[in-house]
C-alpha cells in the first residue's frame, strides 16, 4: 500500500472558496476514480492556505492508471479550469506506511 499526500496552498482568503468548490464539482469524480480517500483537511495553525488531501493505492502501478483515468475525465478537466486560479502551489509526496500503522498492516 502507498499513500499519495497532495497538499495545495490556496491564495489567502480562498481555502473556504476552494472547499466549496471542490466538494461541489470535484469531490464525485475524484472519489469515483481515485478510490479510497485517507482524508481532506486545511490547516489552521503553521504553514496557513494548505489543504491536504491522502488517496490510498494498493501500489504506484494503481495510482498511475488511477490518476491518468482522472486526468482524462472531462468532468475533472472542467473542475481543474475552475479551481486552479484559486491556488499557488501543489506539492505532492508518496508516503509508504510503516508496518504497525493501521493503513500498512496486513490482514
Amino acid at each position: 500500500m502507498i499513500v499519495d499526500e497532495r497538499i495545495y496552498t490556496a491564495k489567502i482568503g480562498k481555502v473556504k472558496e476552494y472547499m466549496e468548490l471542490y466538494e461541489r464539482k470535484g469531490l464525485a469524480v475524484q472519489t469515483r476514480i481515485l478510490g479510497h480517500m485517507v482524508g481532506y483537511f486545511h490547516t489552521e495553525v503553521g504553514p496557513l492556505n494548505q489543504i491536504v488531501h491522502l488517496w490510498a493505492y494498493d501500489s504506484f502501478e494503481e495510482r498511475t492508471r488511477r490518476r491518468a483515468q482522472l486526468m482524462a475525465d472531462p468532468e475533472w478537466l472542467e473542475y481543474i479550469k475552475e479551481v486552479r486560479p484559486l491556488l499557488e502551489k501543489q506539492e505532492n509526496k508518496i508516503l509508504i506506511p510503516a508496518p504497525f500503522s493501521p493503513l500498512g498492516k496486513k490482514d
